[in-house]
């Protein structure tokens, strides 16, 4: 599959620089994502590694190959390769690196409440752009958890097969130690029926124990086994049964009861019923009306996941509004696939003249944003 991404710029996306949004005093000081540079040397990293089925064709952007894939990758959930990354650039003193690869890392440092390294960059980028740096704000999900919240996060990583009945075996452990576990399977390289039988297995008893679990970019996964869910092939039980377990997570009932028909028609047996509640899934988006009439929206926490509740919600409420502001500093993350959802609800708002404004974006979210093109259909404005 391959997705251009980085094509002519419309007119109305990202407002030319020195300019500035209608309702002046609504807005904070905006940066432009167009004022920013992301251009950087290419260290033999395609975006096709980072996104695995997503090859990216780049039309004289001048957008680096290193900017493309962090941004990709820590939409993905995959941190610390995005952090890497963004390192290894800054560090290679052959490397043109523009400040929008600092920005990023920046970001990164603050979304994930590192302040040493946080502290310890900003000298530098002071003195590279003689500008004030950014201001220290821990905006990592910790930062807004209540304190008894300590579940500990591993990684699911590598193949999930038949022998990741050790690794899985030892993610149980510590969710029992803990009471709770987050299980990040952003880091799966590949999908086998045995594997997603023993990862069900593993739901099942972590939910009779009544051991909190929850996801993290589980989207992309979501839709692999999708892909290998085939309506007539008889094949793969247990990739059905644990799409639909997964659809439980995401509390995406529509599309779990869409399955749950193919799966019958499939097996020839009863699926397995809808709970009638959402699983913990990762930190939710939430779109809230400002108390104002014509205000903005709010999204916090992370969009993930193929139908997104948040971006429903969002779009529903923006269908009523011709000027739509959208207030994104508490947003953490979008992932991979809610970016394309966004831009196509986003192009459909503009081809009926509405005017969208995404305002106090994080510097990581910005990256997915224009990779995916979302600068062409909204103004996209970072937060500082």
């Amino acid at each position: 599959m391959a997705l251009s991404f980085f094509g002519r710029k419309s007119s109305g996306g990202v407002a030319p620089t020195g300019s500035r949004p209608s309702a002046e005093g609504d807005l904070p000081p905006p940066t432009e994502l167009s004022e920013l540079d992301f251009s950087s040397t290419d260290l033999g990293r395609g975006l096709a590694n980072a996104a695995e089925q997503v090859e990216v064709q780049e039309h004289g952007s001048g957008i680096g190959a290193v900017y493309e894939e962090a941004a990709v990758l820590f939409a993905n959930g995959n941190v610390a390769d995005a952090e890497q990354i963004l390192v290894a650039s800054l560090n290679d003193p052959t490397a043109t690196t523009g400040e929008g690869l600092w920005m990023m890392l920046l970001d990164l440092y603050r979304l994930t409440g590192q302040r040493q390294p946080f502290e310890s960059r900003v000298l530098d980028y002071a003195t590279r752009f003689e500008r004030s740096p950014p201001p220290w704000l821990d905006l990592s999900s910790a930062a807004g958890r209540p304190s008894g919240d300590r579940s500990p996060t591993v990684n699911l990583s590598g193949s999930l097969a038949a022998q990741a009945e050790t690794q899985l075996g030892q993610i149980a452990v510590v969710a029992r130690r803990a009471g709770a576990v987050r299980i990040d399977v952003g880091k799966l390289r590949s999908v086998a029926d045995a594997g997603c039988g023993l990862l069900l297995s593993l739901l099942d008893e972590l939910a009779a124990e009544r051991i909190k679990v929850s996801l993290s970019s589980v989207g992309p996964f979501i839709e692999e086994l999708a892909r290998r869910a085939v309506v007539g092939q008889a094949e793969g039980r247990e990739t059905w049964l644990l799409l639909l377990e997964l659809l439980q997570f995401t509390g995406n009932q529509e599309r779990f009861e869409n399955i749950a028909v193919d799966y019958a028609v499939t097996f020839e047996e009863s699926p397995p019923s809808w709970k009638g509640i959402a699983l913990a899934c990762a930190p939710p988006a939430v779109v809230q009306v400002a108390t104002t009439t014509g205000g903005p929206f709010q999204l916090s926490g992370e969009l993930c996941g193929a139908s997104n509740e948040g971006l429903k919600r969002l779009a529903s409420l923006a269908a009523e509004r011709q000027n739509l502001k959208v207030d994104c500093a508490q947003l953490r993350r979008v992932d991979f696939v809610c970016a394309g959802l966004l831009f196509n609800i986003l192009a459909t708002f503009k081809a009926q003249g509405k005017h969208v404004t995404l305002f106090n974006v994080n510097a990581m979210i910005a990256a997915l944003l224009r990779v995916m093109s979302v600068d062409q259909v909204a103004h996209v404005t970072l937060r500082y």
